[in-house]
């Protein structure tokens, strides 16, 4: 997230800045390829990362699973953000990123010239990939005012790539207007070559029927498909799930930046048979509603009877969902990003099925200090589920705004960042 729009203090100085690119030492720089050196993440003191969520959370604590133990171990990769892996039958991980740069390709995902950037990750150990730009595609977000990736799934061979709608307002901050999906960019050659959806950012030409107007509310509008593990594999049923964030309430109703890319009240579910005939018709998804009388979920192809899956007002945000099958566990990422331009919580939840019940497991208060687009890549689960890497980005406004935040774990700042986590029982 590079462009910023805000107000600093109420009443003061309308901020707007860009494109500024940090590169950092132990990196190859030969064109767009990025490696990080073992030795510049050697472990250092572990630790146990928890705070009690705030008063009014609506999920229990885990009884299973008890909490988050950083080791210490961490990599960086990139001066870009917006990663969320998906592991292909090749056996290497395929991702989007924006706004930076891989080497010497660049990328900005703004304006009437927004693009998004594609890139192929290749290695087995976390701290010793190589990561190399694939290329840009364009993709224009009007009436919004930017485009930016979010779901992303490499099955069968075919890359399925997702894009979102974003816009500014008046009173400032961090795109606090979230909008909707134009569909899933289609590419049979990982990458190389794209078919465009055939829907753009406009009411009434979106994927989903949503929003009604320009900068309404949306339930899907960024997003991530669950990560199930290498090609699917795990998939329940053979379908790609996806998870977005969003509401029902209109801007500025209860809060600034109700809903924007990483603030909002819920979560929402749907599915569909990925096919590159079916990912950008609607007719084919299925949309969580809610449970029967019995407690059954139900599954719905009407988008009017969608339900959330989960609800905390004000307190919600970016939500990814990857599954640890040596656990049986569904492990769900929340990001509040509070008001887009200030310290960032995460928490992560657990459940059995993906449809819950869902349980807290560590609540995350100020981590990164702005830590955000977090989740856990399938490919580096231990073998027996207890060991993961969390991937993310972070502090994207110190180099804007001046905010000076902390690296908090050491390691994080506006790159890929992975870190090595621990899951207690």
């Amino acid at each position: 997230m590079k462009t910023v729009k805000t107000m600093v203090a109420a009443g003061a100085i309308l901020v707007f800045a860009a494109g500024l690119f940090v590169l950092s030492a132990g990196s190859d720089r030969s064109a767009g390829v990025e490696r990080r050196d073992k030795a510049a993440s050697d472990p250092g003191q572990s630790f146990v990362r928890s705070t009690s969520p705030p008063e009014g959370c609506p999920f229990p604590p885990s009884k299973d699973l008890v909490g988050l133990e950083f080791t210490g171990r961490h990599a960086e990769y990139t001066d870009a953000d917006t990663w969320y892996p998906s592991w292909a039958s090749d056996g290497k991980m395929y991702s989007p990123w924006t706004d930076g740069r891989i080497g010497a390709v660049s990328c900005d995902s703004y304006g009437d010239k927004a693009a998004t950037g594609q890139a192929v990750i290749e290695g087995d150990d976390p701290r010793a990939l190589k990561i190399t730009a694939i290329g840009t595609h364009p993709g224009s977000p009007k009436p919004y005012e930017g485009r930016y990736p979010c779901g992303s799934l490499v099955f069968d061979g075919v890359w399925y790539y997702g894009t979102y709608a974003l816009k500014n307002t008046h009173y400032g901050l961090n795109w606090p207007v979230l909008g909707p999906t134009p569909g899933f960019y289609v590419s049979k050659d990982l990458g190389r070559t794209w078919q465009d959806p055939p829907h753009t950012c406009e009411p009434g030409r979106t994927l989903f029927p949503e929003p009604s107007l320009l900068a309404g509310p949306v339930k899907i509008g960024a997003p991530h498909f669950v990560d199930f593990g290498k090609n699917m594999e795990h998939s329940p049923d053979g379908k790609a799930y996806l998870v977005g964030h969003g509401s029902e309430e209109p801007d500025l109703e209860d809060r600034p930046a109700n809903l924007s890319w990483i603030t909002g009240d819920r979560v929402y579910l749907c599915r569909v048979a990925p096919s590159p005939e079916t990912i950008n018709d609607a007719s084919r998804y299925e949309y969580y509603g809610g449970r029967d009388a019995a407690g059954w979920p139900v599954w719905t192809k009407d988008f009017s009877l969608i339900r959330p899956l989960l609800e905390w007002d004000n307190n919600m945000g970016c939500v990814t969902i990857t599954y640890d099958a040596p656990l049986k566990k569904y492990l769900m990422c929340v990001t509040d990003g509070v008001l887009t331009i200030w310290k960032f919580n995460t928490y992560v939840l657990e459940a059995d099925e993906i449809t819950g019940p869902w349980r807290m497991v560590a609540y995350l208060k100020d981590f990164g200090e702005q830590g955000y687009f977090v989740n856990f890549p399938s490919k580096f689960i231990s073998a027996d589920g207890r060991t993961l890497w969390l991937s993310y980005s972070a502090n994207f406004t110190n180099g804007y705004l001046n905010t000076r935040f902390k690296s908090s774990p050491d390691g994080s700042r506006y790159a890929m960042c992975l870190q090595e986590v621990k899951l207690r029982d």
